[in-house]
């Protein structure tokens, strides 16, 4: 069993899916969590191996991650209700858990810009129109960090699916809103996991050149 082993939790699609491809590329061993079997056969041919799980249910995430020397997850899934709870919540909650349980160390959430107090980088409607999952966000982060594991939190703003940029940056600044690249979310989430200057750090991803407003930002530097 190698040292380093990532449980991928959303690898099937979204920014996920392009931290899978980013992974496979740094030859770091990769479990991907899944649902259903759409998307196993291009994990497995990339050389990463399938578990078969549902964040929503905690006893299929043992299953999925017990024994398997899981040192790192990473999460970005989210998503609408499910009989009134939400994955962003519910399904972090359950990971966080699981990873705990299994040993791992360290954990990354990808979450949102606008989540606790990044709330003043939105408008007011646009915290009106994604209330409810950006709670349940915050909720999650608020887990993971009383949760004893090695975190980070990285809050992209509005995603993008087009082809990197490699205009990515983080900051810890909370009051910056804008859009991003997946492919860039992805290399972030990655620049992470290897820099230790990312731990216990929150931090939002955004394009250098797509930042709302003329303000000044300070980049994190990993």
């Amino acid at each position: 069993m190698s040292e380093e082993t990532i449980f991928l939790a959303g690898a099937s699609r979204g920014v996920g899916a392009e931290i899978a491809k980013q992974l496979v590329q740094k030859s770091l061993p990769t479990i991907a969590l899944l649902r259903s079997d759409a998307a196993q056969s291009r994990l497995e041919a990339s050389g990463i191996q399938v578990k078969f799980g549902d964040a929503m249910q905690l006893e299929s995430l043992h299953q999925a991650m017990v024994g398997q020397g899981v040192t790192t997850v990473i999460s970005t899934i989210g998503g609408m209700p499910e009989d009134g709870e939400r994955v962003d919540f519910v399904g972090n909650r359950n990971l966080i858990d699981a990873a705990v349980a299994a040993g791992a160390k360290r954990f990354i959430l990808v979450s949102s810009i606008g989540v606790g107090e990044s709330a003043q980088a939105l408008p007011p409607k646009a915290l009106e129109v994604l209330g409810g999952a950006l709670a349940a966000k915050a909720k999650a982060e608020q887990h993971l960090s009383a949760s004893g594991l090695i975190y980070t939190i990285v809050r992209p703003g509005g995603l993008m699916q087009e082809p990197a940029t490699g205009n990515g940056f983080l900051t810890t600044a909370t009051n910056i809103s804008g859009s991003i690249h997946r492919p860039d979310v992805a290399q972030l989430v990655c620049d992470c996991l290897v820099s230790e200057k990312s731990h216990g750090q929150t931090l939002a991803a955004l394009d250098r050149h797509k930042v709302n407003g003329e303000r000044a930002v300070s980049e994190f530097s990993l």
